[in-house]
Protein backbone atom coordinates (compact mmCIF):
# COMPACT_ATOMS: atom_id res chain seq x y z
CA UNK A 1 0.00 0.00 0.00
CA UNK A 2 1.35 3.56 -0.91
CA UNK A 3 2.63 5.41 2.29
CA UNK A 4 0.25 8.38 1.61
CA UNK A 5 -2.85 6.09 1.49
CA UNK A 6 -1.65 3.93 4.48
CA UNK A 7 -1.55 7.69 6.05
CA UNK A 8 -4.82 8.84 4.96
CA UNK A 9 -6.78 5.45 6.19
CA UNK A 10 -5.03 5.87 9.90
CA UNK A 11 -5.91 9.96 10.35
CA UNK A 12 -9.58 8.90 8.86
CA UNK A 13 -10.49 6.27 11.01
CA UNK A 14 -9.01 7.78 14.11
CA UNK A 15 -10.73 11.23 13.25
CA UNK A 16 -13.83 8.90 12.12
CA UNK A 17 -14.88 7.02 15.17
CA UNK A 18 -15.53 9.96 17.57
CA UNK A 19 -19.14 11.43 16.71
CA UNK A 20 -17.89 14.67 18.75
CA UNK A 21 -15.58 15.45 16.32
CA UNK A 22 -17.37 14.55 12.81
CA UNK A 23 -20.97 12.96 12.49
CA UNK A 24 -22.44 10.81 9.53
CA UNK A 25 -20.22 11.19 5.96
CA UNK A 26 -19.49 14.92 7.19
CA UNK A 27 -16.00 16.39 6.86
CA UNK A 28 -12.79 15.03 4.74
CA UNK A 29 -9.24 14.01 4.81
CA UNK A 30 -6.46 13.88 2.55
CA UNK A 31 -2.35 13.19 2.15
CA UNK A 32 -0.36 13.88 -0.42
CA UNK A 33 2.43 11.77 -1.92
CA UNK A 34 5.88 12.04 -0.85
CA UNK A 35 6.70 13.34 -4.43
CA UNK A 36 4.29 16.27 -4.73
CA UNK A 37 2.42 14.63 -8.00
CA UNK A 38 -0.71 13.09 -6.48
CA UNK A 39 -3.46 13.66 -3.12
CA UNK A 40 -5.35 10.57 -1.89
CA UNK A 41 -8.26 12.25 -0.60
CA UNK A 42 -11.96 10.77 1.21
CA UNK A 43 -14.60 10.01 -1.40
CA UNK A 44 -17.39 12.28 -1.23
CA UNK A 45 -20.31 11.02 1.25
CA UNK A 46 -17.85 8.35 2.46
CA UNK A 47 -17.96 8.07 6.45
CA UNK A 48 -14.05 8.64 7.71
CA UNK A 49 -14.66 5.50 10.11
CA UNK A 50 -15.45 3.21 6.91
CA UNK A 51 -12.32 4.12 5.00
CA UNK A 52 -10.10 1.06 4.41
CA UNK A 53 -7.19 -0.06 1.82
CA UNK A 54 -10.38 -0.88 -0.96
CA UNK A 55 -12.61 1.75 -0.88
CA UNK A 56 -13.55 5.36 0.67
CA UNK A 57 -10.90 7.69 -1.48
CA UNK A 58 -9.57 8.32 -4.53
CA UNK A 59 -6.45 9.66 -5.77
CA UNK A 60 -5.85 12.96 -7.69
CA UNK A 61 -3.20 14.24 -9.97
CA UNK A 62 -2.25 17.75 -7.90
CA UNK A 63 -1.59 19.64 -10.79
CA UNK A 64 -4.76 19.45 -12.19
CA UNK A 65 -7.09 19.96 -9.01
CA UNK A 66 -5.26 23.22 -8.03
CA UNK A 67 -5.93 24.28 -11.44
CA UNK A 68 -9.70 23.97 -11.26
CA UNK A 69 -8.95 26.97 -8.34
CA UNK A 70 -7.12 29.45 -10.94
CA UNK A 71 -9.58 28.52 -13.58
CA UNK A 72 -11.59 32.09 -13.90
CA UNK A 73 -14.19 30.93 -16.95
CA UNK A 74 -15.40 28.38 -13.57
CA UNK A 75 -15.59 31.74 -11.54
CA UNK A 76 -17.96 33.39 -13.85
CA UNK A 77 -20.29 30.36 -14.11
CA UNK A 78 -23.92 30.33 -12.97
CA UNK A 79 -23.41 28.89 -9.27
CA UNK A 80 -24.99 25.47 -9.74
CA UNK A 81 -23.47 25.20 -13.19
CA UNK A 82 -20.38 26.11 -11.68
CA UNK A 83 -20.57 23.41 -9.10
CA UNK A 84 -21.60 20.68 -11.52
CA UNK A 85 -18.29 21.99 -13.93
CA UNK A 86 -16.02 21.12 -10.82
CA UNK A 87 -17.09 17.61 -10.10
CA UNK A 88 -16.75 17.14 -13.15
CA UNK A 89 -13.07 18.38 -13.03
CA UNK A 90 -12.28 16.72 -10.18
CA UNK A 91 -13.58 13.65 -11.64
CA UNK A 92 -11.00 14.20 -14.80
CA UNK A 93 -7.88 14.79 -11.94
CA UNK A 94 -8.33 11.17 -10.63
CA UNK A 95 -5.58 8.78 -11.43
CA UNK A 96 -6.06 5.63 -9.63
CA UNK A 97 -7.79 2.29 -10.02
CA UNK A 98 -10.87 2.55 -7.97
CA UNK A 99 -13.51 0.83 -10.25
CA UNK A 100 -16.60 1.77 -8.02
CA UNK A 101 -18.30 5.26 -9.04
CA UNK A 102 -16.98 7.12 -5.81
CA UNK A 103 -16.45 10.61 -6.38
CA UNK A 104 -13.61 12.30 -4.80
CA UNK A 105 -14.37 14.81 -2.17
CA UNK A 106 -16.06 18.17 -3.09
CA UNK A 107 -13.30 20.02 -1.78
CA UNK A 108 -10.67 18.29 -3.00
CA UNK A 109 -9.39 21.26 -5.00
CA UNK A 110 -9.14 23.15 -1.53
CA UNK A 111 -7.23 20.68 0.07
CA UNK A 112 -4.77 20.55 -2.92
CA UNK A 113 -3.24 24.40 -1.42
CA UNK A 114 -2.92 23.13 2.07
CA UNK A 115 -0.11 20.98 4.22
CA UNK A 116 0.20 17.50 3.05
CA UNK A 117 -1.73 16.10 6.08
CA UNK A 118 -5.20 17.88 5.94
CA UNK A 119 -8.01 16.68 8.01
CA UNK A 120 -11.51 18.83 8.09
CA UNK A 121 -13.73 17.62 11.12
CA UNK A 122 -17.31 19.40 12.20
CA UNK A 123 -16.64 19.13 16.12
CA UNK A 124 -18.44 20.48 18.77
CA UNK A 125 -16.24 22.27 20.58
CA UNK A 126 -14.62 23.88 17.50
CA UNK A 127 -18.54 24.67 16.52
CA UNK A 128 -19.73 26.27 19.04
CA UNK A 129 -16.92 29.41 18.66
CA UNK A 130 -17.24 29.33 14.71
CA UNK A 131 -20.78 29.88 15.19
CA UNK A 132 -21.21 32.82 17.96
CA UNK A 133 -21.01 35.84 17.41
CA UNK A 134 -18.38 36.84 19.53
CA UNK A 135 -16.87 33.32 18.60
CA UNK A 136 -14.21 34.80 16.61
CA UNK A 137 -12.47 37.25 19.53
CA UNK A 138 -12.66 34.26 21.83
CA UNK A 139 -10.69 32.03 19.36
CA UNK A 140 -7.86 34.77 18.98
CA UNK A 141 -7.40 34.87 23.04
CA UNK A 142 -7.82 31.31 23.39
CA UNK A 143 -4.45 30.52 21.13
CA UNK A 144 -3.00 33.40 21.42
CA UNK A 145 0.52 31.95 22.53
CA UNK A 146 0.45 30.25 19.01
CA UNK A 147 3.80 30.64 17.49
CA UNK A 148 1.79 30.25 14.09
CA UNK A 149 -1.93 32.03 14.97
CA UNK A 150 -5.18 30.15 13.63
CA UNK A 151 -6.66 31.25 10.50
CA UNK A 152 -10.02 32.39 10.50
CA UNK A 153 -12.00 31.80 7.16
CA UNK A 154 -15.40 34.48 7.12
CA UNK A 155 -18.18 32.06 5.52
CA UNK A 156 -18.29 31.55 1.93
CA UNK A 157 -20.79 29.11 0.07
CA UNK A 158 -19.41 25.51 0.30
CA UNK A 159 -17.33 24.26 -3.03
CA UNK A 160 -15.25 26.45 -5.67
CA UNK A 161 -16.09 29.55 -3.91
CA UNK A 162 -14.24 28.63 -0.32
CA UNK A 163 -11.40 27.04 -1.88
CA UNK A 164 -10.68 29.87 -3.84
CA UNK A 165 -10.88 32.08 -0.91
CA UNK A 166 -9.46 29.29 1.17
CA UNK A 167 -6.21 29.65 -1.32
CA UNK A 168 -5.66 33.01 -1.41
CA UNK A 169 -6.15 33.65 2.51
CA UNK A 170 -3.38 30.71 2.50
CA UNK A 171 -0.98 32.63 0.12
CA UNK A 172 -1.51 36.06 2.17
CA UNK A 173 -0.52 34.15 5.60
CA UNK A 174 2.37 32.52 3.57
CA UNK A 175 3.61 35.76 3.04
CA UNK A 176 2.97 37.32 6.73
CA UNK A 177 4.47 33.92 8.56
CA UNK A 178 6.72 32.09 5.77
CA UNK A 179 4.68 28.94 6.48
CA UNK A 180 1.27 27.94 5.97
CA UNK A 181 -1.72 28.13 8.60
CA UNK A 182 -1.93 24.55 10.65
CA UNK A 183 -4.72 25.64 12.34
CA UNK A 184 -7.77 26.88 9.96
CA UNK A 185 -11.40 28.01 11.30
CA UNK A 186 -14.27 28.26 9.32
CA UNK A 187 -16.85 30.39 9.90
CA UNK A 188 -20.46 28.51 10.44
CA UNK A 189 -19.03 25.69 8.83
CA UNK A 190 -15.72 23.88 11.19
CA UNK A 191 -12.07 22.76 11.35
CA UNK A 192 -9.29 22.56 9.39
CA UNK A 193 -6.01 20.63 10.17
CA UNK A 194 -3.09 20.71 8.56
CA UNK A 195 0.64 19.58 8.89
CA UNK A 196 3.59 17.41 7.19
CA UNK A 197 2.19 14.23 8.59
CA UNK A 198 -0.10 12.25 9.95
CA UNK A 199 1.10 11.78 13.16
CA UNK A 200 2.09 15.91 13.63
CA UNK A 201 -1.96 16.30 12.69
CA UNK A 202 -3.47 13.97 14.38
CA UNK A 203 -1.74 15.58 17.56
CA UNK A 204 -2.41 18.84 16.49
CA UNK A 205 -6.09 18.18 16.35
CA UNK A 206 -6.22 17.13 20.04
CA UNK A 207 -4.80 19.97 21.29
CA UNK A 208 -7.27 22.43 19.65
CA UNK A 209 -10.44 20.08 20.75
CA UNK A 210 -8.62 20.51 24.36
CA UNK A 211 -8.13 23.84 24.16
CA UNK A 212 -11.34 24.53 22.63
CA UNK A 213 -13.69 22.63 25.44
CA UNK A 214 -11.47 24.19 28.21
CA UNK A 215 -13.86 27.12 27.96
CA UNK A 216 -16.70 25.97 27.51
CA UNK A 217 -19.71 24.40 28.98
CA UNK A 218 -20.32 20.84 29.07
CA UNK A 219 -22.97 18.49 29.64
CA UNK A 220 -24.24 16.90 33.14
CA UNK A 221 -23.02 13.33 33.64
CA UNK A 222 -25.00 12.42 36.87
CA UNK A 223 -27.73 10.25 37.10
CA UNK A 224 -30.58 10.43 34.32
CA UNK A 225 -34.48 10.19 35.52
CA UNK A 226 -36.03 7.61 33.45
CA UNK A 227 -38.95 7.99 31.09
CA UNK A 228 -41.54 5.99 31.26
CA UNK A 229 -42.11 3.53 28.04
CA UNK A 230 -45.76 4.00 27.77
CA UNK A 231 -44.97 7.87 27.80
CA UNK A 232 -42.57 7.50 24.93
CA UNK A 233 -44.89 5.54 22.98
CA UNK A 234 -47.47 8.25 23.37
CA UNK A 235 -44.99 10.46 21.95
CA UNK A 236 -44.23 7.88 19.03
CA UNK A 237 -47.41 7.38 17.74
CA UNK A 238 -48.50 11.25 18.14
CA UNK A 239 -45.09 12.15 15.59
CA UNK A 240 -45.45 9.54 13.81
CA UNK A 241 -49.18 10.28 13.20
CA UNK A 242 -48.43 14.31 13.00
CA UNK A 243 -45.39 13.64 10.30
CA UNK A 244 -47.30 11.62 8.20
CA UNK A 245 -50.05 13.98 7.91
CA UNK A 246 -47.64 17.27 7.35
CA UNK A 247 -45.80 15.49 4.91
CA UNK A 248 -48.15 12.92 3.06
CA UNK A 249 -45.01 10.40 4.22
CA UNK A 250 -44.73 7.74 6.77
CA UNK A 251 -41.68 7.13 8.78
CA UNK A 252 -40.34 4.94 11.81
CA UNK A 253 -39.77 6.87 14.27
CA UNK A 254 -36.52 6.31 17.16
CA UNK A 255 -36.46 7.62 20.33
CA UNK A 256 -33.12 8.71 22.07
CA UNK A 257 -32.11 10.44 25.62
CA UNK A 258 -29.30 11.12 27.09
CA UNK A 259 -28.03 13.58 29.67
CA UNK A 260 -26.87 15.98 26.52
CA UNK A 261 -30.75 15.54 25.27
CA UNK A 262 -32.30 16.20 28.71
CA UNK A 263 -30.41 19.30 30.15
CA UNK A 264 -30.45 21.20 27.04
CA UNK A 265 -34.57 20.75 27.11
CA UNK A 266 -34.45 21.73 30.66
CA UNK A 267 -32.91 25.29 29.39
CA UNK A 268 -35.66 27.87 29.63
CA UNK A 269 -34.94 29.42 26.38
CA UNK A 270 -34.41 25.81 24.76
CA UNK A 271 -37.38 26.37 21.77
CA UNK A 272 -35.65 30.16 21.09
CA UNK A 273 -32.27 28.65 20.56
CA UNK A 274 -33.86 26.19 17.74
CA UNK A 275 -34.12 29.10 15.46
CA UNK A 276 -31.94 28.92 11.94
CA UNK A 277 -29.84 26.11 10.99
CA UNK A 278 -25.88 26.35 11.63
CA UNK A 279 -24.19 24.48 9.01
CA UNK A 280 -24.40 22.86 5.96
CA UNK A 281 -24.31 19.27 7.28
CA UNK A 282 -27.37 20.21 9.76
CA UNK A 283 -29.49 21.52 6.87
CA UNK A 284 -28.29 18.40 4.72
CA UNK A 285 -29.04 15.44 7.21
CA UNK A 286 -31.28 16.90 9.09
CA UNK A 287 -33.21 18.99 7.24
CA UNK A 288 -32.61 22.09 9.64
CA UNK A 289 -32.57 22.05 13.58
CA UNK A 290 -34.75 19.93 15.35
CA UNK A 291 -38.31 20.96 15.98
CA UNK A 292 -39.60 22.27 19.56
CA UNK A 293 -42.75 19.94 20.65
CA UNK A 294 -44.82 21.32 23.65
CA UNK A 295 -46.58 19.13 25.11
CA UNK A 296 -49.87 20.33 26.22
CA UNK A 297 -52.63 19.65 29.50
CA UNK A 298 -55.07 17.08 28.50
CA UNK A 299 -58.21 16.35 30.48
CA UNK A 300 -57.89 16.11 34.23
CA UNK A 301 -58.44 12.82 35.93
CA UNK A 302 -60.82 12.41 38.99
CA UNK A 303 -57.61 13.20 41.80
CA UNK A 304 -57.70 16.43 39.64
CA UNK A 305 -54.70 15.92 37.75
CA UNK A 306 -54.17 16.70 34.07
CA UNK A 307 -51.98 14.22 31.84
CA UNK A 308 -49.54 16.02 29.16
CA UNK A 309 -50.27 15.21 25.90
CA UNK A 310 -48.32 15.58 22.36
CA UNK A 311 -50.90 17.13 19.81
CA UNK A 312 -50.17 16.14 16.41
CA UNK A 313 -52.02 18.24 14.84
CA UNK A 314 -49.71 20.84 15.68
CA UNK A 315 -47.09 19.20 14.35
CA UNK A 316 -48.53 18.46 11.28
CA UNK A 317 -49.27 22.26 10.75
CA UNK A 318 -45.99 23.20 11.23
CA UNK A 319 -44.18 20.94 8.86
CA UNK A 320 -46.83 21.85 6.16
CA UNK A 321 -45.78 25.14 7.16
CA UNK A 322 -42.18 24.13 6.71
CA UNK A 323 -42.97 22.84 3.21
CA UNK A 324 -45.03 25.57 2.11
CA UNK A 325 -42.08 27.98 2.35
CA UNK A 326 -40.01 25.81 0.89
CA UNK A 327 -37.53 24.04 3.62
CA UNK A 328 -37.39 20.49 3.87
CA UNK A 329 -39.71 19.17 6.59
CA UNK A 330 -38.03 18.49 10.20
CA UNK A 331 -36.99 14.87 11.00
CA UNK A 332 -35.95 15.70 14.78
CA UNK A 333 -38.10 16.49 16.99
CA UNK A 334 -37.31 17.37 21.21
CA UNK A 335 -39.57 16.70 23.98
CA UNK A 336 -38.96 18.42 26.92
CA UNK A 337 -38.75 15.60 29.57
CA UNK A 338 -38.64 12.43 27.46
CA UNK A 339 -36.19 13.00 24.69
CA UNK A 340 -35.07 13.15 21.00
CA UNK A 341 -37.62 11.50 18.51
CA UNK A 342 -36.07 11.09 15.13
CA UNK A 343 -38.33 10.38 11.94
CA UNK A 344 -36.14 7.72 8.99
CA UNK A 345 -34.45 4.85 8.85
CA UNK A 346 -32.49 2.61 10.81
CA UNK A 347 -29.49 3.96 8.89
CA UNK A 348 -30.03 7.66 8.84
CA UNK A 349 -31.55 7.81 12.41
CA UNK A 350 -28.24 7.41 14.32
CA UNK A 351 -26.69 10.00 12.01
CA UNK A 352 -29.72 13.02 12.94
CA UNK A 353 -29.26 11.53 16.38
CA UNK A 354 -25.45 13.00 16.16
CA UNK A 355 -26.62 15.96 14.22
CA UNK A 356 -28.66 17.23 16.89
CA UNK A 357 -26.10 16.63 19.80
CA UNK A 358 -23.57 18.47 17.53
CA UNK A 359 -26.51 21.29 17.52
CA UNK A 360 -27.30 21.66 20.79
CA UNK A 361 -23.80 21.62 21.64
CA UNK A 362 -23.03 24.70 20.25
CA UNK A 363 -26.29 26.42 20.59
CA UNK A 364 -25.76 26.07 24.65
CA UNK A 365 -22.15 27.43 24.02
CA UNK A 366 -22.68 30.50 21.34
CA UNK A 367 -25.57 31.72 23.45
CA UNK A 368 -22.75 32.49 26.51
CA UNK A 369 -20.58 33.96 23.61
CA UNK A 370 -23.02 36.71 22.33
CA UNK A 371 -25.75 34.79 21.13
CA UNK A 372 -25.71 32.42 17.99
CA UNK A 373 -25.10 32.45 14.35
CA UNK A 374 -26.54 30.68 12.06
CA UNK A 375 -27.28 30.50 8.59
CA UNK A 376 -28.94 33.17 6.38
CA UNK A 377 -31.82 32.45 3.57
CA UNK A 378 -29.43 33.12 1.02
CA UNK A 379 -26.75 30.21 1.98
CA UNK A 380 -29.53 28.00 3.11
CA UNK A 381 -30.81 28.05 -0.45
CA UNK A 382 -27.44 27.46 -2.46
CA UNK A 383 -26.89 24.17 0.22
CA UNK A 384 -30.07 23.32 -0.20
CA UNK A 385 -30.29 23.18 -4.20
CA UNK A 386 -25.96 22.58 -4.23
CA UNK A 387 -26.02 18.79 -6.30
CA UNK A 388 -23.21 18.14 -4.41
CA UNK A 389 -25.12 18.17 -1.10
CA UNK A 390 -27.85 15.88 -2.48
CA UNK A 391 -25.39 13.29 -3.95
CA UNK A 392 -23.99 12.78 0.11
CA UNK A 393 -27.67 12.43 1.20
CA UNK A 394 -28.55 10.30 -1.14
CA UNK A 395 -25.29 8.15 -0.18
CA UNK A 396 -26.18 8.35 3.80
CA UNK A 397 -29.85 7.35 3.21
CA UNK A 398 -29.08 4.35 0.65
CA UNK A 399 -31.07 5.42 -2.02
CA UNK A 400 -30.34 4.56 -5.57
Amino acid sequence: MDEALSQLIRISNETGVDPTLVQGGGGNTSVKTSDGKYMYIKASGTALKDMNAKEGWRRLRLDLARSVVKEESIAQMEPQSRELEVVNRLLFACDDNVKIAARPSVEAHLHAWLDKCVIHLHPSAAGAYVNARNGRVRLEKLFKTEALPPLWVPYTDPGYMLARRIARLVESYRGQYGKMPGILFLEKHGLFITANSAGGALRLVRRVIKQCNSKLRQPNTGKLKAVSRELIDDVKVCIERGYSEGTGEKATIWHYYNNAIDGFCRQKDAKKMLSGSLTPDELVYSNGPAMWVQMQKGKKSRSGTAAEKCNSQSIARRLRWQIGSGRKPSVAFLVKGVGLFVAGTQRIAPTVRDIVLYSIFIRTNAVRMGGIRTLNKRQEDFISNWESEAFRKKLATGKK
